[in-house]
């Protein structure tokens, strides 16, 4: 579904302006440091795909299958590789070792008899034995020469071949045929753990072996494949990829005839399911909403429960009915036309239920988790003690009760940033960083110097902070202050004179008034009545019972006041961004307001977290203020959901986030890969080799030649030496046990350090026909694209399944 997130391939070199402000992290000892949950063992959210034996399954047939947008490439190296790249080539090329259900790699005897590490010392050797029967769609067989122009492509020694990575491959010194054509010999200059992510997917040498036929030739097409589909047609006016079955295959033949990967936008994948256009799809909570309702509908009599029109109440109704046959014939034409419209809407939603009858929603948790992203590069997230006050104030539980809770899915926060919940390697680290504690989340602020009087104002008519404009000019300074209490003087004499003949005014008016009874619902309401600032009634100090009032009539003044204070607001330091029209403080979006607001008298001010700030956090004057970037398009909601409860959290400590909404297009692109924000939210895909897939993500950032900031795929800008040179032993430790233990190592540190929060596992939503078995929400493991079809039907007098 539409998630906010980053493809593993799509690593791009960006570069910032300013170098990365780092600091010595004063933290015991990280290596055993863990939330105290490790023993207790973790298990994966199962797949949901409706499993069956391939027996069980059709031969023939088509299925449509939803992607985001038509690829803007097919080779899966390529910077502008995105899931639907991903998506198609599985079905198309040898991938050697995909993940099982667990995110484990393992062997996959379609390509490969065996591979193994054959020696160690002096170099480490890998020996590939290919299956026999492997071919290329164009009759070749697969052999050494395809690992070795994928190798060359890969090597990143060759400038010409436009690749977005070169992990691993950088490693090898040379690659040669075996004892005969079905074994590959891999030598390696450095120790690499990580051997098997190589090699997948292999494409065939006519694509890796030059320049323009690895950069432009697969942009659309491939010239040979060897999967149990092959690639028949790309049609980018329909937006459709038809992939056929391959007679080449030498595995279990592919049940279906053809598959069809159809562009189709989040949005629009309900109407498109509707309308039978696909079979599969990934969808977002809504949609899924929709789909259980319309099962749960099944056998019911009468429009739906829900949908247009279902929240009319009897009275509203008797009184549309009435407007409709009423004497005034233009009421009456206009209430018509509504019954009418509303009438068509609730037809035409029944009508969209009971085509949404034939689908069923697999759910799962995908192999992505989503974080809460802080830029460490400049600002107050600069302090690695702001950054961790960020993380403490956070009630992570809460934040994934809100995503998961909803769709029946096991809501535990996510303790890695390396590894996902029942991995081998998972463990959770988050103790290395601390729980939420809104007092040690204070503490950390006031130690960097954070305080409510720092967010007080000089009086003294300069800047805060400004030390070289308050020692210039003295003379002119002195000056200044002479005339000014010149004329404070003369005005104090002014406001006397008018407070004593006003004075005598009051008298006369009390004396004309004397004997006459004050009646207050027909007098004229005084300018400070019906309007008080919630939240500043009974302040420490003050007396009991006092209220502070605002100067302003009640209460059409008040809403023209909001107006032109939110018209200055966009005028003024926060005026609105070039791409984002809405930007919400977070003592805004409380329950019941914050205190400035207007309220009615006799409003009780929201009550107030007995840990909670009393007022917004500020150093020499400037307020502890964070711009929080999240996206705005359609998909996005619960991201957004979560973005506003973190500010919630934040302004509890007396952080204020200063949320911006930009398009989907723009927000990773011009806001996160950039720099350009101080909290985001956005999501990395799991990987079963992190000290390979996942050190460009955690690398520390380093200056390049021209002054800028080299970040990889950091892009919270935060890391650390010891950072890297874990991630750089796990990479050639052969000992699996050993290199998991330095990951978790690295993975403490990574926590301590406080760039990224991972706060949970994304759901996986996918709608399928109720026919079809072995598709669905796959979750760690990869599809076997070969069992996809749909179930034959029960045969006449066949004994039906027991009720479970």
């Amino acid at each position: 579904m539409s998630h906010v997130g980053v493809p593993r391939g799509a690593a791009r070199k960006r570069r910032s302006l300013a170098l990365l402000t780092t600091g010595v992290l004063t933290i015991p000892v990280l290596a055993g440091c863990s939330s105290g949950k490790e023993e207790a063992p973790t298990s994966v959210v199962p797949q949901d795909i409706a499993p069956a034996a391939r027996t069980q399954v059709a031969d023939g047939s088509t299925v449509n299958w939803a992607i985001d947008a038509m690829p803007a490439t097919l080779n899966a190296f390529q910077a502008d590789a995105d899931s639907a790249t991903g998506r198609i080539t599985g079905a198309l090329l040898p991938t050697l070792f995909p993940l099982d259900a667990k995110g484990r790699p393992q062997l996959n005897p379609d390509y490969l008899e065996s591979a193994k590490v054959v020696e160690n010392e002096p170099r480490q050797v890998v020996l590939y034995r290919l299956n026999q029967q492997a071919v290329w769609s164009d009759g070749r067989e697969i052999g050494a020469p395809d690992f070795v122009a994928q190798w060359r492509a890969l090597s990143g020694k060759d400038s010409a071949f436009w690749t977005a990575r070169n992990a691993g491959y950088e490693r090898i010194e040379k690659i040669e045929r075996g004892a005969d054509d079905l074994e590959v010999k891999v030598t390696f200059a450095k120790p690499y753990a990580d051997w098997r992510s190589l090699f997948s997917p292999l494409y065939p040498k006519q694509v890796t072996g030059s320049p323009d036929a690895f950069n432009d030739g697969t942009r659309s097409t491939i010239k040979a494949t060897a999967g149990p589909f092959r690639l028949r047609d790309v049609d980018k006016e329909t937006g459709s990829v038809t992939l056929t079955r391959n007679p080449r295959w030498w595995g279990s033949p592919a049940k279906l005839d053809s598959l069809v990967f159809k562009a189709v936008k989040p949005q629009d994948r309900t109407e498109a399911l509707t309308e039978g256009k696909i079979d599969v799809a990934d969808i977002d909570p809504a949609a899924a909403h929709r789909i259980a309702q319309a099962a749960r509908d099944v056998g019911n009599s009468g429009p739906p429960a829900h949908g247009p029109g279902s929240g009319t109440t009897p009275a509203a109704a008797l009184r549309s009915w009435a407007l409709a046959h009423g004497s005034d014939e233009d009421a009456a034409a206009v209430a018509q036309a509504a019954r009418d419209e509303q009438a068509r809407a609730a037809e035409a939603y029944a009508t969209e239920q009971n085509d949404l009858r034939g689908y069923v929603v697999r759910k799962s948790l995908e192999p992505a988790y989503t974080q809460l992203a802080l830029n460490g590069e400049t600002g107050p997230l600069a302090d690695d003690r702001v950054r961790r006050a960020v993380a403490r104030a956070l009630d992570r539980q809460q934040l994934v009760d809100t995503v998961l809770k909803p769709l029946g899915l096991p809501a535990a926060p996510l303790g890695s940033h390396l590894a996902l919940a029942g991995q081998p390697g998972y463990k959770d680290s988050s103790g290395a960083l601390g729980g939420q504690d809104t007092k040690q989340a204070q503490a950390l602020l006031a130690d960097a110097g954070w305080t409510q009087e720092g967010a007080l104002k000089k009086t003294d008519g300069t800047k805060a902070g400004s030390e070289g404009e308050k020692q210039t000019d003295k003379k002119a300074e002195a000056d200044k202050k002479a005339a000014e209490d010149k004329k404070a003087a003369e005005d104090k004499k002014a406001a006397d004179e008018k407070a004593t003949k006003e004075k005598a005014e009051e008298k006369a008016a009390e004396k004309k008034d004397d004997g006459k009874k004050d009646d207050a619902a027909g007098r004229e309401p005084a300018k400070d009545d019906g309007l008080y600032i919630v939240g500043d009634d009974s302040k420490p100090g003050e007396a009991e019972g006092a209220v502070t009032r605002v100067i302003a009539p009640a209460p059409a003044a008040a809403v023209q006041s909001a107006a032109l204070l939110r018209q200055a607001g966009r005028l003024g330091e926060t005026g609105a961004s070039e791409d984002a029209p809405a930007r919400i403080a977070a003592q805004d979006r409380q329950p019941g307001g914050a205190a400035g607001a207007y309220a009615p008298v006799g409003t009780a001010a929201p009550a107030q977290a007995p840990d909670a700030a009393r007022g917004p956090l500020g150093k020499n004057g400037k307020p502890l203020s964070l711009r929080f970037v999240l996206p705005s398009g359609p998909g996005s909601e619960s991201l957004r959901g979560v973005g506003d409860r973190i500010a919630a959290m934040l302004d509890t400590i007396g952080i204020r986030t200063e949320i911006t909404k930009v398009s989907d297009e723009s927000y990773f692109r011009d806001h996160v890969a950039s720099g350009d924000y101080d909290l985001a939210l956005y999501s990395w895909p799991a990987t079963a080799y992190p000290a390979t897939d996942d050190r460009p993500i955690f690398a520390k950032p380093v200056p390049a030649t021209d002054g800028s900031l080299l970040v990889e795929q950091n892009y919270t800008r935060v890391g650390s030496d010891h950072i890297d040179q874990l991630f750089d032993q796990a990479a050639g430790e052969l000992d699996e046990s050993a290199a998991t233990k330095l990951m978790k190592q690295a993975d403490a540190r990574i926590w301590a350090a406080a760039g990224s929060i991972p706060l949970y596992q994304r759901p996986q939503l996918v709608a399928t026909d109720k026919k079809l078995v072995n598709v669905g929400a796959f979750g760690f493991g990869a599809p076997r694209y070969q069992d996809i079809g749909f179930k034959k039907p029960q045969s006449a007098g066949a004994p039906a399944a027991p009720r479970k």
